[in-house]
């Protein structure tokens, strides 16, 4: 009778009920009611949003496509698969389309681990990674970052392969540290590990590379069966509201992630937004010298107040606010000084991210915003050294 009197939720698996909700970056909206703020007067650098919004193209292609909403989506994504095949050289029989990029990590977690596999990804890492892992019972196997980078040790994670290691994730550029790897390396890696192992290289902000750091992973998907490569609309295409992403596999693979993917898992406005964007060269041109300028601004901004930061491809800075004794101060003893500076910017109507979910307590991660939104926080910050600093 005792399990008659079980609730459903202790019923559930005990990997579901361990999972910690993830946090996203609080809306704007909310900061303003909680903090008795004006929308006007709050900068969001909090989830390395574009800028500049969404490419007008894809503005008006999304508006368009509004007009036939009464309908489903096409469910097989035809018209955005073709134009992701022109745009990058792929078969278009290798891309999964998601809700998100999120979606395609999920999706491979799905079709590939269960309670008697493992994943392995480096420490400070995307999150999703160790969350969808868990979802489905598996093991994460978590290999200590490199230092002073806090980035992949790429020969500590091929050692780390197991028999029971179904998938490895890589970031690159790597969220939240922002640290890079070559393609001579990441071609290395995938080489060196097992061919029943999926290597899913998550590149969220490859679009923000310099030309010299360049590659093309997703021509690499022909040589390699178990390599996918995923990408974003949320970041330099802007498209973050709508939720839309990619995966490039194998066909073998493409049909396992297929076979538990949502049907209509992506809308229609997403598609025509998507199909429209991926060909305005001259927003992303324009996203990218943005970026390349504001990445310089507040790593020089922070440098002026004593916050060293680590070099970053990304579209983001993660800065050691502990080394500022005086936003050091801020924080309680025992407690992460990158809580405290987030929380204390944040009732000032600066939105940035904490970091402490990763294992970085004395870190802050700014998002790259438009001159004048750099300039705010930047401006914000310094307000807080220069009143503590006297201790």
């Amino acid at each position: 009778m005792t399990s008659e009197r079980m609730t459903v939720a202790a019923a559930a698996p005990s990997y579901v009920r361990a999972i910690a909700p993830y946090q996203g970056g609080r809306p704007i909206s909310e900061i303003a009611r909680t903090y008795g703020l004006r929308e006007d007067e709050i900068v969001k650098l909090a989830s390395n949003e574009n800028p500049l919004g969404m490419s007008p193209k894809a503005h008006a292609a999304m508006l368009a496509a509004a007009n036939d909403l009464g309908r489903y989506p096409d469910g097989s994504g035809h018209a955005l698969k073709q134009a992701i095949s022109r745009k990058f050289q792929v078969p278009a029989d290798f891309i999964t389309l998601g809700n998100g990029s999120n979606d395609i990590l999920e999706l491979v977690a799905g079709a590939l681990l269960g309670p008697d596999a493992e994943s392995v990804f480096s420490q400070h890492s995307f999150a999703v990674y160790a969350l969808a892992t868990q979802a489905v019972g598996a093991r994460a196997v978590v290999v200590p970052a490199t230092k002073p980078a806090l980035g992949h040790d790429l020969a500590a994670m091929a050692a780390a392969v197991t028999p029971a290691t179904r998938v490895v994730w890589v970031a690159n550029p790597n969220n939240p540290t922002g640290s890079f790897l070559s393609g001579q390396a990441l071609r290395g890696f995938i080489e060196e590990i097992p061919s029943s192992v999926l290597m899913v290289l998550d590149e969220a902000y490859t679009e923000f590379l310099p030309e010299a750091d360049r590659y093309d992973a997703l021509r690499w998907v022909e040589s390699y069966p178990n390599l996918l490569v995923s990408r974003s609309f949320s970041k330099a295409y802007g498209m973050a509201g709508l939720r839309l992403g990619f995966g490039v596999a194998q066909p073998a693979v493409t049909d396992l992630l297929n076979r538990i993917r949502q049907p209509f898992n992506v809308s229609s406005l997403a598609q025509a937004a998507g199909e429209a964007a991926l060909f305005d060269e001259e927003f992303l041109a324009q996203t990218a010298d943005l970026n390349a300028r504001g990445l310089v601004q507040l790593e020089t901004g922070l440098s002026a107040l004593g916050v060293p930061s680590l070099p970053s491809r990304g579209n983001f800075v993660l800065a050691r606010v502990a080394a500022s004794p005086g936003l050091t101060r801020l924080a309680t003893p025992g407690a992460a000084v990158g809580d405290a500076v987030f929380g204390t910017l944040l009732k000032k109507g600066v939105i940035t991210r904490s970091v402490s979910a990763y294992g970085l307590p004395d870190w802050l991660r700014i998002s790259v915003g438009t001159q004048v939104e750099n300039e705010a926080f930047l401006r914000a910050l310094g307000a807080l050294v220069a009143e503590h600093d006297a201790g």
